[in-house]
């Protein structure tokens, strides 16, 4: 079973585009999702246009049933929304014992009706988040071209260590996603460098890099997954190329071949 959550400490890295289309790349291999929106700013819900009645809060704090706080967003995709209110289940969490194991213990009993489950993450670090990644012990990081996309990604690597050390729950980065690139600009190149040092002193794979797309947030407007608003798109191509080998890396498929990182960030 994948458990992952998408993250990075600076926002606008795509993390919700790219919780969206690996949420639905891996749908189209008929496996069953589950998005959670741990975000109080409730990305997943308004860009697939999703009118949730309940929320992450109700579910998290007010023990509703589950069948009764998610949405369906496509064939074998369930989300699970998050509202203004998610800011109040951070403060329910610290008044529990051991409230950052909630997530375990809630998804852990609902998880058997999925094969995946994914959790966005606000740009922050905070008690949600920690639940997050002790809960699916897996990290992808999504890194924008800036420099304060690069910082955020090494706060997510110093808090996964973190994690592991306190809890002694092994929790890691499975890859760094590069995302928004375009190689007209110079500070692209330094970045990709940037990552690829990254890559080598963290031990954490550079997954192929996402090429800036307008298709993107058009799909996003259309209140559509990029899948469904332009298959053939340059970002859709990425994202599978992306979603292909992280597959692999997250063990569901060894046969699936790794795309040579350097082949990736020239494309």
């Amino acid at each position: 079973m994948i458990r992952l959550v998408i993250a990075n400490q600076r926002g606008g890295v795509s993390k919700t585009t790219t919780t969206a289309t690996l949420a639905r790349y891996l749908s189209d291999l008929g496996m069953r999702v589950l998005i959670v929106d741990a975000d109080p700013q409730a990305s997943v819900g308004i860009v697939l246009g999703l009118q949730p009645k309940r929320h992450l809060y109700e579910f998290v704090v007010h023990n509703r049933a589950f069948e009764e706080c998610i949405e369906r967003a496509g064939p074998n995709i369930d989300v699970l929304c998050s509202n203004r209110d998610t800011t109040r289940v951070e403060a329910a969490l610290v008044t529990m014992t051991g409230g950052e194991l909630a997530f375990i213990r809630l998804f852990g009993q609902v998880e058997f009706l999925y094969d995946a489950v994914l959790i966005d993450v606000a740009p922050s670090i905070s008690l949600l988040q920690t639940c997050a990644m002790l809960y699916t012990k897996n990290l992808l990081i999504p890194v924008a071209p800036d420099m304060l996309s690069l910082q955020g990604a090494v706060a997510c690597l110093e808090t996964a260590q973190m994690l592991t050390d306190i809890f002694q729950i092994a929790v890691r980065a499975v890859a760094m996603l590069p995302v928004m690139i375009d190689h007209r600009y110079s500070l692209t190149s330094f970045i990709l460098t940037a990552l690829q040092e990254m890559s080598e002193k963290y031990a954490v794979p550079l997954l192929p890099a996402i090429r800036t797309d307008g298709t993107v947030p058009r799909a996003e407007r259309a209140r559509m997954f990029l899948a469904d608003y332009d298959s053939r798109s340059k970002a859709m191509q990425d994202y599978t190329a992306a979603a292909g080998q992280l597959k692999a890396l997250l063990d569901v498929n060894q046969s699936v071949a790794l795309v040579p990182v350097q082949a990736a960030a020239t494309a």
